[in-house]
């Protein structure tokens, strides 16, 4: 047992069982049809179960996932089989409120998937090479608000700005190479 707590992956999938944020934080998958085979099985596992209300943990192929949904939304964060089921329990928690907060209550797979952006920071906010970082969700939020582009816009304009920009830097690049 590690001295450190520390998270194996952090998955966002739809209700389907298909990705839309997942980050990896250790080589116990190696490939990618390894990482997909796992997220279909720990679905399917876990697809029956009513973790609404408050997250639900299980023993999945010696990993502890622990997990919550919210409309079409899976939750999932997955540790060793040593690790404190509270500690899991806390940054996914953490990640729940942040994404709740950061799509302002409208937590379905449109509203992830049109600010993917930021679910992604959210996640290298909470986690990075899988040692915690932060489990406050107002903290999470705040931190990756501060990173969208005018600090005084609102968070929806802020996403088409950043998407303004994205585009103006990948046109610089392509022009002048």
């Amino acid at each position: 047992m590690e001295l450190c707590p520390s998270i194996k992956n952090i998955l966002l999938l739809d209700s389907e069982g298909k990705r839309i944020a997942v980050k990896y934080y250790s080589d116990d998958w190696p490939t990618n049809s390894a990482k997909e085979a796992f997220e279909r099985a720990v679905f399917t596992k876990t697809q029956k179960t009513n973790a609404r209300t408050e997250a639900e943990i299980t023993m999945f192929d010696n990993y502890v996932v622990v997990y919550k949904f919210v409309q079409d939304l899976h939750f999932f964060v997955t540790g060793g089989e040593d690790e404190n089921e509270i500690i899991l329990a806390t940054v996914l928690q953490g990640f729940f409120d942040a994404v709740g907060l950061l799509l302002r209550g409208n937590e379905d797979k449109k509203e992830a998937l049109e600010n993917l952006d930021l679910i992604l920071l959210c996640l290298d906010e909470i986690v990075d090479g899988g040692v915690i970082l932060e489990t406050d969700a107002n903290v999470i939020a705040g931190k990756v608000d501060s990173h969208s582009m005018d600090a005084g816009a609102p968070l929806s304009e802020q996403t088409i700005t950043q998407a303004l920009a994205t585009a103006r830097e990948h046109l610089t690049r392509s022009l002048l190479q």
